[in-house]
């Protein structure tokens, strides 16, 4: 048997979670498996890679320079697959394509039709995922030539240090009601008024979650109950009055319920556009950002709730809002 590379990313995980229990749920395998697998590998290369102890298991001076060439080796391949990824697609880069990626969104839509309506020509696809990482992941394999994803607040983007990010716009977060909530009628609502609420919203691997359990805090009050489900289920949950609904503030009308700024603004979302600058694409990213932006502009400009809110709160006019 030769070594292959699972077997140097089997020896990276234990190293990593610094047991073999850690690592078997990494790899998502038994922990005999992954005790069966260690075994052949420490045969192939000639003694044991790790001691075992109470506290779980370190590198041997062999398992050290394993993991030492694992580290050097695992990004090499992984970046060669991806420039191998880029090079068979530079095949096509004269003929002009549109594969776009983001998250459960009102933007995707928009920027679609803008860039059907300016390039009728080109062939567009998407893909869309609850999770940012995954768009951006696919992006960076080639799988996706653009990622419209979401980031809260000042958090980083995806993959910042693989891909370039451009920010398309920056709205703040809204609340859901239904039509007969009792502040549904108000032009702007504290996050303190619904305190006993059921919340909903769709989910994500950002810090979103944590940053509105912040919100509440800083509120004085613990979310009573929060269902992340997807956005068909977050409407009909505020519809029936069973939940009152976190969503950006372009969010489109829905008949039953309304959609209300929070007082102060305490949550923001910040709409960006993604992409690799060694992808045959990346010539095409100006065109794209800018169609996205058009897109951004299109969304504030349909919902009269948000314009509203924006000519009273001018710092978010020019998509560089004060930090709330």
């Amino acid at each position: 048997m030769d070594l292959e590379l699972r077997h140097l990313k089997v020896v990276r995980a234990i190293a990593e979670a610094g047991s073999l229990t850690g690592a078997a749920t990494r790899l998502g395998l038994a922990q005999p498996a992954l005790s069966t697998q260690l075994k052949r590998i420490e045969r192939l290369l000639g003694g044991p890679l790790f001691e075992r102890g109470r506290s779980g298991v370190r590198p041997t001076p062999l398992g050290e320079l394993v993991v030492a060439r694992a580290a050097f080796l695992l990004p090499t391949v992984r970046d060669l697959q991806e420039e191998a990824v880029r090079l068979a697609q530079g095949r096509d880069a004269g003929t002009d394509r549109f594969r776009l990626g983001g998250t459960h969104g009102p933007l995707l839509g928009g920027l679609v039709d803008r860039l059907a309506t300016v390039r009728p020509d080109a062939p567009v696809s998407t893909c869309t995922s609850w999770s940012e990482g995954e768009i951006a992941e696919s992006v960076v394999r080639g799988r996706l030539d653009f990622a419209l994803v979401g980031a809260c607040g000042e958090s980083p983007a995806p993959l910042a240090d693989r891909l370039v990010w451009r920010e398309v716009g920056v709205d703040p977060v809204f609340v859901m009601l239904a039509n007969d909530h009792p502040q549904a009628a108000r032009e702007e609502v504290a996050l303190s008024e619904l305190a006993g609420e059921a919340w909903t919203d769709v989910p994500g691997d950002g810090c979103f979650a944590d940053c509105f359990a912040a919100a509440c805090a800083r509120a004085g009050f613990t979310p009573a109950r929060v269902y992340e489900t997807d956005t068909a289920s977050c409407v009909h949950l505020v519809q029936v009055g069973r939940a009152v609904g976190l969503c950006r503030a372009t969010f489109p009308t829905t008949p039953g319920m309304v959609t209300r700024p929070l007082a102060g603004a305490p949550l923001r979302w910040r709409h960006l556009l993604g992409w690799h600058e060694g992808a045959p694409a990346a010539r095409r990213a100006a065109e794209v950002a800018a169609a996205a932006r058009a897109a951004h502009r299109g969304a504030v400009a349909g919902s009269t709730t948000y314009r509203r809110w924006r000519e009273a709160h001018p710092e978010f006019a020019d998509g560089s809002p004060a930090a709330a």
